[in-house]
């Protein structure tokens, strides 16, 4: 039986959060689910390459941050603080007492930001091409969070011939091979761009996390305080974040597994589906006993 995915919609704190949720009869209930957390500029989209997959074995809930896909998009600062308190907010009003976290890029940082001050509510740990394990970030995206060069990048990307050379410079950065890229994930990049509120709520989060020469957030030092079992998945050609931060991330947890894809860029999880999955699935199974799957 195929698993239904469905949209939901929920209030938390006077902001709507719009998800994805799986529903398959034959898994677990009582299992940890998997909480998956998408990037900066993206959505809860990014997932359905391999949501279906994954939630034939598990629960599985994909959220649209504030700023980003059917939620809300508020006129106001979109810091570190902020997202990691929706992500809190969400497990809480959905009694989702204890989870694995899987976050691509900023995701990924937020993730862990929750698993080192609230170790209890996670299984266990997947970080994605993630923020927060390195200085080194491509100057091609953190050139955007420059004072008033952003923000003309803004009103330059609006009209609809630039949202899609926007959308086409994204993809040669998020891809491995852009030629690839679904041309699905490329139309909701489009609408997105061009949907009020996106585009400043991304310049906002992208200067949360970066500054023109580095990146803010550095979590490197804090990893071997992790309880819970981690895996990091990279994609083998990353152009944002080198392939290094996750090897070097890896070396500091003593229950640490590293899984490098081939033949994908920042978005593994949409340009390698199969390979992303059989990681997740890999690693997982190995935990049995740990989480109870």
């Amino acid at each position: 039986m195929e698993p239904n995915v469905k949209e939901q919609q929920i209030e938390i704190n006077g902001l709507t959060i719009a998800y994805l949720v799986s529903d398959h009869p034959e898994v677990e209930q009582s299992a940890p689910p998997l909480v998956l957390l998408h990037g900066n500029g993206e959505s809860a989209f990014d997932w359905m390459w391999v949501l279906p997959k994954l939630a034939c074995r598990y629960r599985v809930y994909a959220l649209d941050s504030p700023g980003t896909g059917q939620s809300s998009k508020p006129d106001r600062a979109y810091s570190l603080d902020f997202l990691t308190r929706v992500v809190l907010d969400f497990l809480e009003a959905l009694n989702l007492e204890r989870a694995i976290l899987v976050g691509n890029s900023l995701g990924g940082l937020i993730a862990l930001r929750i698993a080192l001050n609230d170790p209890e509510k996670v299984a266990a740990l997947i970080l994605v091409d993630s923020a927060g394990l390195g200085e080194a970030i491509n100057p091609l995206l953190s050139q955007m969070t420059l004072p008033v060069y952003g923000e003309a990048a803004i009103a330059w990307s609006k009209p609809i011939l630039n949202a899609k050379l926007r959308v086409w410079a994204r993809t040669a950065l998020l891809f491995a091979n852009p030629l690839t890229a679904p041309q699905d994930w490329i139309t909701v990049q489009e609408k997105l761009t061009q949907t009020p509120g996106f585009l400043e709520a991304t310049l906002s989060s992208l200067r949360a996390i970066a500054n023109p020469f580095r990146q803010n957030c550095i979590l490197l030092d804090d990893l071997p305080q992790l309880q819970m079992p981690t895996q990091i998945i990279w994609g083998e050609k990353d152009l944002i974040l080198p392939k290094y931060q996750a090897e070097d991330a890896v070396r500091r947890r003593q229950k640490g597994q590293l899984s490098i894809i081939p033949n994908a860029g920042h978005v593994p999880h949409i340009e390698q589906p199969d390979l992303f999955v059989e990681a997740i699935n890999r690693f997982l199974n190995q935990l049995s006993y740990t989480i109870s799957l």
